[in-house]
């Protein structure tokens, strides 16, 4: 998604991170009762590495069986679990996912949002009081919270 010319900082898990993440995903599903089954493994892997919000099909090459191109299917229900075990979010207006780095915990997803690269950055937002007020007030009980703000990250801004 990086249309820009300038240079930009990789935010995307490699080695020794990538693998304590992975230990950490793995320790949560135990946890919840919950298998990380291979397909769900490659798929939150792909999202770690990436560090960045990536399409369900861009996720699909080399996370099939012996590397091969995976079904839509698979890759779906992996986003799906992941979503719903709290290892992953989706943001709607990129129609993509990102590996949640905020912990265990339930929580409110914050996401500020490059419009030039792309990039995206996990946050949490500062106003789950105030929508949890007006949806008690309206009698709706919220599942989630989710806010995307847009912008530029620091590296397009300083190009």
């Amino acid at each position: 998604m990086n249309d820009c010319d300038h240079v930009h900082t990789s935010a995307g898990l490699h080695g020794k991170g990538l693998a304590a993440a992975m230990a950490e995903a793995e320790r949560r599903c135990v946890a919840a009762g919950e298998r990380l089954t291979p397909p769900r493994r490659r798929v939150l892997e792909r999202l770690l590495e990436a560090g960045q919000p990536v399409k369900a099909y861009d996720l699909m090459a080399g996370i099939g069986q012996s590397g091969e191109t995976a079904k839509p299917p698979t890759v779906y229900r992996a986003l799906e679990f992941l979503a719903r075990a709290g290892l992953a979010h989706r943001i709607e207006s990129l129609n993509a996912y990102m590996a949640c780095r905020l912990g265990e915990a339930a929580h409110a997803a914050g996401f500020l949002i490059c419009d030039c690269c792309g990039a995206a950055r996990e946050i949490q937002p500062m106003t789950p009081p105030e929508v949890r007020d007006a949806a008690d007030q309206a009698g709706y009980v919220l599942s989630g919270i989710m806010v995307e703000a847009h912008g530029l990250c620091a590296d397009c801004a300083a190009a």
